[in-house]
This record gives structure tokens, sequence and C-alpha cells, in this order.
């Protein structure tokens, strides 16, 4: 579900419903549009069944202007949520995954490790580090019910796993408790066990049980109905390594020697002010993010221990960078950017690509360009192969600029029970989802 992937596996385990790999590439993604590609899935047979039962925007509402916006079911009582979890195959039984345990963590870890999103030529994988993991799963007030596993009984092997953690996402005008919806893997072997709808249907379960209605998930591909649909942009930083293990080519007419040069950066940054997040700035990223993020359609409604959890730097997980005015001392701009590896397949020289994914950036005082070259210096000071971004929020006033190429990749937002009448555009969306 919610996949931060330049490749990504769909929640139903259904084929992509364009034969190209590619959702509608127009940045204002026009509904018609969509319906067109829905039309032509169904033509080809490639229905949604488990999403057509769920309170989802659905195709065939597409275009109706009489549907309201909001919750498109209303809350039960809780004594109404089925009590008991829903009915694995007997070979199989459901656990929570307790994050904090060192050996249930690496279990984890080897699951989405080795089963996890891949690209469709089978040359990368997400490698998703334990720290990343804990990072991710332990945002305050998480519950651990909500870390699902599935083991093989007779074993006890982990062969499947889904994720929620809370979040106040802000729809508009109204700030809603959901959801974030992630990490839905499984065993490689079991994919035709059709597993994934029944953990979906538990781990909402488990989410109505917190009085808690809507989620946010993200996919790789269409399924009813995106709220929105980005592109992903990679800005080279290390073009031997990348063309040599196929993630990008030597462009027609260019040497290896003329990459290189057309992808080198400063060796220092030139905003003054410029440097590491500190747990003293929290406050003052707190502010500079909540103003900024009240710009876009749907975006995080975030306080400060919020921020300190998701933006405060931590080593191989996230990096975050505030400027600082020489003068008044006073936090101006902030950006950050989190480390997700994948895993290079069959590669006799490299096992790891290092990709950075940027996250907030907020520019005030220094033009976002500039700020944005500034975070490429450091990053390919850290070592990262390639840095990511989606075209959301301000993100498209830089991508070309700074010698982004589009990808293949695009990420489709959703929101389940909550209603929007029209897409958003990439540029009216502020969340970001791991």
């Amino acid at each position: 579900m919610a996949d931060s992937n330049p490749y990504s596996d769909s929640p139903e385990e259904t084929p992509n419903p364009n034969p190209d790999g590619n959702a509608p590439s127009e940045n204002d993604l026009a509904l018609d549009t969509l319906a067109k590609k829905v039309q032509e899935s169904l033509l080809l047979g490639k229905r949604h069944k488990f999403w057509e039962t769920q309170p989802v925007g659905q195709f065939k509402d597409i275009g109706d202007t009489s549907l309201p916006e909001g919750p498109i079911e209303p809350p039960t009582t809780l004594s109404e949520v089925k009590q008991e979890p829903y009915n694995l195959p007997n070979l199989y039984e459901w656990i929570s995954c307790d994050i904090d345990s060192e050996e249930m963590c690496t279990e984890v870890y080897d699951l989405l490790t080795h089963n996890y999103v891949e690209d469709d030529e089978t040359m990368f994988r997400f490698n998703y580090s334990k720290e990343f993991l804990r990072w991710a799963l332990r945002p305050p007030g998480y519950y651990k019910s909500w870390h699902i596993g599935v083991r093989v009984r007779s074993s006890k092997k982990l062969v499947a796993f889904i994720t929620g953690v809370p979040a106040r996402i802000r729809v508009r005008d109204n700030v809603v408790t959901m959801a974030e919806i992630n990490f839905l893997c499984v065993h490689k072997k079991l994919r035709s066990k059709r597993l994934a709808p029944v953990m979906i249907k538990e781990v909402t379960r488990r989410v109505h049980l917190e009085n808690i209605w809507q989620a946010a998930y993200t996919a790789g591909v269409v399924l009813p109905t995106p709220i929105s649909t980005c592109q992903y942009w990679h800005r080279t930083l290390n073009p031997k390594k990348l063309i040599d293990v196929g993630f990008s080519r030597l462009g027609a007419r260019m040497t290896m020697s003329r990459t290189i040069k057309l992808y080198r950066l400063p060796d220092s940054t030139s905003t003054p002010g410029f440097r590491k997040m500190e747990l003293h700035d929290v406050p003052a990223v707190a502010r500079l993010l909540r103003n900024y993020l009240n710009q876009f359609e749907v975006a995080p409604d975030l306080d400060e221990n919020d921020v300190e959890h998701w933006l405060l730097p931590t080593e191989n997980v996230v990096d975050s960078y505030v400027v600082e005015s020489p003068g008044s001392h006073k936090i101006t701009d902030f950006s950050s950017f989190y480390s997700l590896p994948s895993s290079i397949l069959g590669n006799q020289n490299y096992s790891i690509l290092k990709a950075a994914y940027s996250f907030y950036n907020v520019a005030t005082k220094t033009p976002l360009l500039q700020l944005m070259n500034d975070v490429l210096i450091v990053a390919k000071q850290k070592d990262y192969d390639v840095f990511n971004a989606l075209d959301i929020m301000q993100n498209e006033s830089f991508l070309k600029e700074l010698k982004f190429g589009p990808g293949d990749g695009k990420l489709h937002y959703y929101l389940y029970n909550y209603r929007l009448r029209n897409a958003l555009k990439p540029m009216e969306l502020g969340l970001v989802l791991l």
C-alpha cells in the first residue's frame, strides 16, 4: 500500500491495468483520462473485485458531482466491529510483530528484503534497513497491534506482513485521524493464496477497533480510485555506477567522461547558515512546516512531537537541514530526505544502490532551487548514488533545472473511506508516504 516506490506491487496482486506500465502522464491527470484508462483495463478483463467491495472511490462514480466529499461510510459503534481476527487458511496464523524485538525486526527485515517491491526487470528490490523500519513503524501514538504478520503454523516462518501507523491528515479544511497503511508483503511462493485481501481486511478491522475509520496509502498501479497520480524523477549523483548496474543508460552521443562532468556538483554548499538540524530546532521547523503545508489540499497535520520523530536526523534513515540566518539566528528554510537503498540483483560488482528520497522542503528566504542544490551536494558527500523526488508540492520548480530526469515509476495516492470529487494535481498534494 503506502510505497514510496519507483516500482510497486499492487495491494490486490493484480496486473497493472496499463499494459505499458505507465499511468496517465499528464501532470493535471484529468478524471476523464483516468476513466478511459479504467475502461481499457475493464475491457481487458482486469477487474478489481476486492476493491469494488470497499468504501473507496469507484471508477463508475468518476465525474459524478452529486456525490458529497468526505467519509463514504459513517463510523459504526465499536461493539459492531468484528472482535475476532479474520480467518486465515489452516496452515497459517496471525501474529502481532513487536518491532522493538531484535529477533522479530530481523524476521521482518528478511521477509521484506527477499520478497518486497521489485522493478519490472527484476534488477532492483527495496532494502529497508532495520533502523528505517523502527523509525517508520513507531511514530507518536503507534499501535503494536497494527504491525501484523502471518506465520506458517508448523515452522513459525514469517511469510506475510502489513502495517498501519496513526496520522492526522488534513483533507482541505478537515483534519482527519487516519491510518497510513504500508509494507504489504507476501512471500513470493504464496502469491497465489489470496492472502493480501484478508490482510487488508484484518488491518482495517484493527484500525476500526481504535475508532479510526479512514486510511491513506499509495501503490504503483491504478486501483479504485487515485486521488492523485505523481511522477518519480531521478537526479544522478554517481553516473558511472548507475550506468554499470543498469539503473540508467549512457545518453546518445554522450561519453562516460562527459556524463560524469554533466552531473558533477560543487564540493561545498553555498547557502550561509546551512547546517544539520538539531533538537533545539524542532519548534522552528514545526512552525515552518505547518505554515508551508497549509497551502496544499491534502497534507499532514504535524505537531512538534511528529516533527521530532519524523525529521530529527537519524543516521542512515533521515537527514534534515536548516538555514539559520547568520544575523538573526532565525530558522528560515528547511530541507530533508530519507534513505531507502535497493538491493542490486544479479550484479557481480555491486550489491546495494544507495538512494535518497526527497521528504519535506520549505524555502522562505533561500530560493528553493539553491536550497535543493545544497541538499544534492550533501547527499553526494554522503555517497548516495541517486536522489529521487516526486513532482508533488513545489518540487516541479527545481526538477529540470537541477538535472533530474523523469523515471518510469508513477505513484498513485489513495484514501480509504474518504471521497474527493476531483483528482488533485501533484502540486496540490503535500503528503509524503514512506
